[in-house]
């Protein structure tokens, strides 16, 4: 797999989750402004990395839009953390593309910041979502609560 595309699709997602954690921490007070913070230069510094890497390759890496469509506008400390967890799972799938290159280095980038982006994900609600691609978990089925005769 040519690694460029893969680096443009996860610079993309790194350009928007700066944004949206912009906006987060804005929305934000206390612990969740830090979270939102932390996060913010965490993306950052993936973004920065992603250009770089893609300028050492020959490429041009795309600029960031002015500004992004967010799926909420936070009011709200509840909304802030959807908001986040939406942005972590986003850029989560961005990187699978990258996890596929021939290139060993890539594919290990991409997996620790897949990893980073699920425990953020995780700290924010301990919710386990099904990995991008794979089905959602099956319901716990039903068990009997009085012994058989």
């Amino acid at each position: 797999m040519r690694a460029g595309r893969g680096l443009d699709t996860a610079l993309a997602a790194e350009h928007a989750a700066v944004y949206a954690y912009g906006v987060i921490a804005a929305r934000s007070t206390g612990a969740l402004r830090t979270v939102a913070t932390d996060a913010f230069d965490a993306h950052r510094a993936r973004r920065d990395r992603l250009r770089a890497l893609i300028v050492a390759r020959g490429g041009a890496p795309a600029e960031p839009a002015p500004s992004y469509r967010l799926p909420l506008t936070p009011s709200g400390a509840a909304q802030a953390v959807e908001l986040a967890v939406t942005v972590e799972r986003g850029v989560t799938g961005a990187y699978l593309e990258l996890a596929a290159s021939d290139d060993p280095a890539l594919r290990k980038m991409a997996a620790l910041a897949m990893q980073e982006c699920a425990v953020r994900s995780y700290g924010l609600r301990p919710d386990i979502e099904a990995f991008p691609g794979m089905p959602a978990r099956p319901a716990p089925t039903p068990t009997a609560t009085t012994p058989p005769p």
